[in-house]
């Protein structure tokens, strides 16, 4: 990969890419992650309470046509005209359209400013319980953008736009960093804990990844700490002090992956190791090796459902902040299988019902814990997918819709700008792939604020965000 200097954003390196490689031994994988210093000088701000964010990135750009449905009759029409094909058998779809009257259980009772009415999926009543108890909010059409951007400036190129647009890795990257596409070495939410580490015990544990590498939580001094959704991870020899049956090897083994090194490289990787193998005992100390019974139920698909698996580790986790010394953590989960060129009706459904089951639990969990209004969570993703249907699947899109769920989240609303339904609008670039109205600078500007960063250093965390008018979205109460 190659690091670019962004030295016009005021941002200096302060050391080299910390490896972002994994050691695997006797089936156990140590942890690493990336770390480049981009982040420039900035004052190290305070907490005296207990705040977290959790990023749920839904893998290969989630339909989110599918996911927020138009409802009311003549919008939900549009929808279905351009999305209808080939009705199947007992099935709720016709083409990848849904009909209206598969909406009705989960049509939501709030309406758009101009009245239009909106359902969800038919598998997200569970999130639909959360968007009418107020407990979310759905952003409508949000996505990376460089600056304010119209379709007239689109077409003609007049302004910058993210790089590799429609490029899954690249918008992965882009979302997370919010101004570099893939290569980039710091993600929004690592520079935001980077202002707020010095108020945590144990910094190891500020950014904590349960689904691998993940460039959204590194920063300049935070590292993301990588854990399983069962646990911490380590080096079994090591760990049970025997390698090929002999306590010397296992000894030498430790001795070799945590010597000094005067390699870069090789010290990031000996620095991370020795963190992973330092933390182990403690997380286990505190959290157990096994979740409780009580932990258990309150996550009842865990067993099957891998995001609420991650979620549930999450739980523990926040669960021992105060034994751990936590004020400000970065949380980070995950799911795949959203890159639906086919098969969308067969197999999206059972993606967001784990989705949705998944995020209820949790804010089931962090309200059992009294943790909900410490806690804000929130859905993203590479892109949104085209409104036309290339049959049984849809296409590379842009702007999406994202749900944000907590006890301080301004609940029961649709915040931002909702988009037409149609492919002619000036909303759109083609194919119904929606042109962002709210940049996902402006998102994080948001949910920053509320973790602690202060409105000088937000434009740091997120250097686009001096290009857009912030804090008019509204995602919390107050």
């Amino acid at each position: 990969m190659t690091h670019n200097k962004h030295s016009h954003l005021g941002l200096t390196r302060r050391s080299l890419l910390r490896s972002s490689a994994a050691l695997a031994l006797q089936r156990v994988s140590i942890p690493m992650a990336t770390s480049l210093g981009l982040m420039a000088d900035a004052a190290a701000q305070s907490a005296n309470d207990y705040k977290a964010l959790v990023c749920i990135f839904l893998y290969g750009a989630n339909d989110h046509y599918n996911t927020v449905i138009p409802y009311d009759l003549p919008t939900h029409t549009n929808y279905f005209n351009i999305r209808k094909g080939t009705p199947a058998a007992g099935s709720v779809y016709d083409g990848i359209a849904i009909g209206r009257n598969s909406l009705a259980a989960t049509a939501l009772s709030t309406a758009l400013s101009d009245g239009r009415q909106m359902a969800l999926n038919p598998e997200m009543s569970a999130l639909k319980t959360l968007f009418e108890n107020k407990r979310a909010s759905i952003l409508m059409n949000v996505g990376p953008l460089v600056v304010p951007t119209s379709r007239i400036q689109y077409d003609n190129k007049s302004v910058p736009l993210p790089p590799k647009l429609f490029s899954h890795n690249d918008q992965q990257a882009y979302w997370q960093s919010s101004f570099q596409a893939e290569g980039g070495a710091t993600g929004w939410g690592g520079r935001a804990a980077d202002l707020l580490l010095s108020n945590n015990s144990k910094s190891t544990l500020t950014c904590i990844s349960i689904n691998g590498n993940a460039l959204f939580l590194s920063g300049q001094n935070a590292i993301s700490y990588q854990m399983s959704s069962t646990g911490a991870t380590t080096v079994n020899a090591i760990k049970g002090k025997s390698l090929f049956g002999s306590a010397n090897c296992a000894a030498a083994l430790q001795t070799l992956i945590t010597q000094s090194s005067s390699l870069p490289m090789a010290s990031d990787y000996t620095t991370v190791t020795k963190r992973a193998l330092d933390t182990y005992d403690g997380i286990v100390a505190a959290i157990g090796t096994t979740a409780s019974a009580s932990m258990n139920a309150l996550f009842p698909s865990s067993a099957t459902n891998t995001l609420s698996a991650q979620l549930k580790m999450v739980a523990r986790m926040i669960e021992q902040q105060a034994a751990f010394g936590m004020k400000r953590q970065v949380f980070m989960v995950g799911m795949g299988g959203f890159d639906l060129h086919d098969f969308l009706p067969d197999q999206h459904p059972a993606l967001l019902q784990k989705l949705s089951s998944a995020m209820k639990e949790f804010d089931d969990a962090m309200t059992s814990l009294g943790k909900g209004p410490q806690v804000t969570s929130f859905t993203a993703s590479d892109f949104g997918r085209t409104l036309t249907s290339n049959g049984d699947g849809s296409d590379h899109g842009w702007g999406s819709h994202h749900f944000v769920m907590g006890g301080a989240v301004d609940g029961g609303k649709f915040l931002g700008t909702a988009p037409e339904i149609g492919l002619t609008h000036n909303q759109q670039v083609g194919s119904g792939r929606l042109l962002p109205s709210t940049s996902v600078d402006q998102l994080g500007a948001e949910l920053a604020a509320w973790f602690g960063v202060s409105a000088t250093d937000v434009k740091t965390v997120l250097p686009n965000a001096r290009n857009f008018d912030l804090y008019k979205l509204g995602l919390f109460k107050g």
